[in-house]
C-alpha cells in the first residue's frame, strides 16, 4: 500500500463521486438484502395457511401480492441504485485512469534520451496501458466491492443473528479458514499476475523491434526464425496466463 499512497491525492480530487458512491453502494445493498427477508414472510404465510395456523385465504392472498410488490420493487430500486454505483465509482476510477496516464505520459516527454536508450520501449508502453488499468482496479472496483461486503457483513449478519444466533455461529465457523485460503490464493494470483506482466512486455518489445527492423529481417533472410521466436514467446506467454486464470478461477468455486 506504500507505493499506492502517491496516487490517493485523487481520491481528493474525485471526492465527490467517491462519497456519492459509497452512499449510493450502502443502499442498493440494503435493499437487496431485504428480498431475501420477504420470501421467508411469504413462505411462512404460506405454512402457517397449510398448518391451519391461519385459515383465512383472502388474508394470505393478500400478504403474498404485497410480498410480491415489496419483492419487486426493492429489486428494481436495487438494481437502479447499483447501476449508479456503477456510473459513479467505476467512471471516477476511468477519470483517474486517464489522469494517471497523461501524468505518465507528461513524465515520459521529460526523460532524457539515455533513459530510453536503456529501457525497452515496449516495455515503457506496458508500463503507461497495462499497469495503469491494473491500479485503476484499486480506484474502482476495490472499493465498490469492499463497500458491498461491508453492508453485507453488518446487515446480514445481524439478521442471521435476530433469528438464530446458534445457527450464525457454526454458519460463521468456516469464516477464519476462508479468510486464510483467500489471503494464499491472492498472493498466488499476485505473483503469476506479475509473471504475466513480465511477459507482456516481452511480447511487446519484441514486436516493436520486429517492426522496427523489418529491413534487416529481410536483409538477412531471418524470417522464418523470427516468426519462430514469436511463436514461442506467444506461447509461453498464452501458458502463464492460462496458469493466470486458473488461480483465478478459484474464486468461483
Amino acid at each position: 500500500m506504500t507505493e499506492l499512497k502517491y496516487i490517493n491525492k485523487f481520491f481528493y480530487k474525485y471526492r465527490f463521486r467517491l462519497i456519492v458512491g459509497i452512499l449510493i453502494t450502502i443502499v442498493a445493498k440494503i435493499f437487496a438484502l431485504q428480498i431475501p427477508q420477504l420470501i421467508r414472510e411469504s413462505l411462512n404465510v404460506v405454512e402457517d395457511y397449510n398448518n391451519n395456523i391461519i385459515t383465512d385465504l383472502d388474508f394470505v392472498k393478500s400478504q403474498l401480492i404485497i410480498n410480491i410488490i415489496y419483492i419487486i420493487g426493492a429489486a428494481l430500486i436495487a438494481g437502479m441504485f447499483t447501476f449508479l454505483m456503477r456510473q459513479t465509482l467505476i467512471v471516477m476510477s476511468r477519470l483517474i485512469e486517464f489522469d494517471l496516464k497523461n501524468e505518465i505520459f507528461l513524465q515520459y516527454e521529460n526523460l532524457s534520451l539515455n533513459f530510453y536508450k536503456k529501457n525497452r520501449t515496449g516495455d515503457l508502453m506496458n508500463r503507461i496501458s497495462e499497469d495503469v488499468g491494473k491500479v485503476r482496479m484499486y480506484f474502482g472496483p476495490a472499493i465498490m466491492y469492499t463497500m458491498n461486503m461491508l453492508v453485507l457483513f453488518i446487515v446480514a449478519i445481524t439478521k442471521m443473528i435476530n433469528i438464530d444466533a446458534k445457527l450464525t455461529m457454526y454458519t460463521l465457523l468456516p469464516l477464519p479458514i476462508l479468510s486464510v485460503a483467500i489471503y494464499l490464493l491472492s498472493r498466488t494470483i499476485n505473483k503469476r499476475s506479475s509473471i504475466v506482466q513480465i511477459y507482456l512486455s516481452k511480447l511487446t518489445t519484441f514486436s516493436q523491434e520486429i517492426f522496427s527492423g523489418i529491413n534487416v529481417i529481410k536483409a538477412y533472410g531471418i524470417e522464418n526464425q523470427t516468426t519462430n521466436n514469436f511463436a514461442s514467446l506467444a506461447i509461453e506467454s498464452k501458458n502463464k496466463n492460462i496458469s493466470l486464470y486458473k488461480a483465478q478461477a478459484l474464486f468461483f468455486l
